[in-house]
This record gives structure tokens, sequence and C-alpha cells, in this order.
């Protein structure tokens, strides 16, 4: 499958083993997986995606087409996205792990019967209106951010303190990242087309005990950062173990919302795991 074809997705394709999908979250790409790709490529065959709208994807298409049948940008139409893209590939029923927004997305993927497991890093769907509310607001402030300090990032992310000021919102030890992959990353933030409308989607989708579907006959693993501030640990975990009574739930002592830089090697360990 290339460029072009309708089903594509920008994506990484690197290791050998059983199949293993990563999915981003909301603003983010494919890139935020790096911290634990070599050492989980090590043991799997690791399909790391850029969802449409965001990364090096195209935006999906603003006709009305018969995959679509959920509202655009959606958990359930990127769900549709992703499993469209996966069956172009011939890969049927992998491990799939995704973070905040793409969290949403594997665990929908698993509810549908299409994954052999599903690994979720504080996904979506699993808070109040006020929960809601906040994440939405929380990022529209970071993309605000990058794009408003666009021209600055280079010179402000290059130090410590200024790390600390813009990446302390998504990572337990924002200072400790790479200045350079900050900037693209705001870069990728302040450029996704598909932002707003997945962000105004939010609000459509939330996991409960009773939409559980297949996720109860499949391994499922929920990790969350104590120090998540997206999406926070102590309210939002609580609720994703009761609707997910049967899954492994781990926390993840001082890492954020974003965790893979936080601690790769817990993060590389649970995805080793997922079969």
């Amino acid at each position: 499958m290339h460029r072009g074809d309708p089903d594509w997705l920008a994506h990484s394709r690197r290791g050998d083993g059983p199949p293993l999908v990563l999915i981003h979250g909301i603003g983010s790409r494919w890139q935020v997986w790096e911290p634990v790709l070599d050492e989980v490529a090590r043991h799997r065959d690791v399909i790391a995606l850029d969802l449409p709208g965001f990364g090096a994807s195209p935006p999906w298409p603003e006709s009305p087409e018969p995959l679509a049948l959920a509202a655009p940008g959606s958990v359930e139409h990127l769900a549709d996205r992703v499993a469209a893209f996966l069956d172009a590939l011939g890969v049927q029923r992998p491990a799939i792990a995704g973070n905040s927004l793409g969290g949403g997305i594997a665990l929908e993927l698993g509810r549908r019967g299409l994954a052999h497991s599903v690994t979720a890093f504080s996904p979506i769907g699993f808070w109040g209106p006020v929960g809601r509310r906040w994440c939405q607001l929380a990022v529209g402030g970071a993309r605000s951010a990058a794009g408003g300090l666009r021209p600055a990032l280079p010179r402000l992310l290059a130090s410590r303190v200024g790390r600390v000021a813009f990446c302390g919102l998504f990572y337990g030890h924002p200072g400790h990242l790479d200045p350079d992959e900050c900037v693209d990353s705001a870069a990728a933030l302040a450029d996704a087309p598909g932002f707003a409308v997945a962000r105004a989607a939010f609000a459509g989708w939330q996991l409960r005990r009773e939409t559980a579907g297949a996720l109860d006959d499949i391994p499922v693993t929920v990790a969350w950062g104590t120090r998540d501030l997206v999406l926070p640990y102590a309210t939002q975990a609580r609720r994703a173990r009761a609707a997910l009574p049967a899954a492994r739930h781990v926390p993840l002592a001082g890492c954020g919302h974003l965790p893979f830089a936080d601690d790769p090697k817990a993060c590389a360990r649970l995805l080793i795991q997922t079969y």
C-alpha cells in the first residue's frame, strides 16, 4: 500500500514477531513512541501509525463516504479508518496499543473484536463532563501556545526551564526531553488539520461496563501515569477500573500523560507483554 491509496496512513514498521499496532493521541504523531520502539521491535512486528489528519497522514475525505458512518473525527470514525488501514495491510487481529485518544481507539477496536489484546495508556472515555471539558481546554491551550510561540520555540525549548514550562502539562520529567524533538512535536500539534474536529468529537465516546463488548474476552491492560495532568489518574483511572474490572490496571509512578519518555523501560515492558 502506498501514499495516495484511499486507506493509506503514514506509519513506521519495524521488527519481527507478532504484530503490534501503536496509535498516538490527539495532536501527536507516531514518533511519540520513539523512546520504546527499538526495544519493542526486538520482540514484535511494530506498526506505529499517524491517524488521519495528524502527523504525515492526510485528513479524511470531506465528502460523505460509506466507511464513515460515525461523526468525522470521533473515536468510532478513527477506529474505522485504522481498521481499514490494517485490513489493507493484511494485518488481522493484532495486539493494539494506544495513548489518550489513541487509547480510546485501541479500546474501541478491541470492543469490536478486532484486536488480539489491548494496552491503553491514559485513554480517553473515562471522564465526567468536567474532566472532558478540562481535557479539551488543556489540549486546545497547548495547541494555541504551540502556534502562537512558534518562532520562539527553538530558543525556548533549548533550555531545561523552557521545556518544563512548555511540556510539563504532558510529561512527568520534561526537563529530560530532547529539545529538537520538542520543537518538532509542537509544530505537529500546531499544524494538525484533524485536531479541531477530533477535539470537538471527544464528547461522543465513553466506555462503560455495559458497552465493553469483546474487551471482556481478550487481555486488556490500562496503564496510567500517576502525574497525568491531562486525564488525572486519581479520578479517571478509578472509573477505568470500574468499567473494565477484568483488565490489568497499572500505575506508572511519576509519569505524565505521555509516559514513554518518562519511563521507557516500564512502557516497553507492558507493550512486549501484550501476547
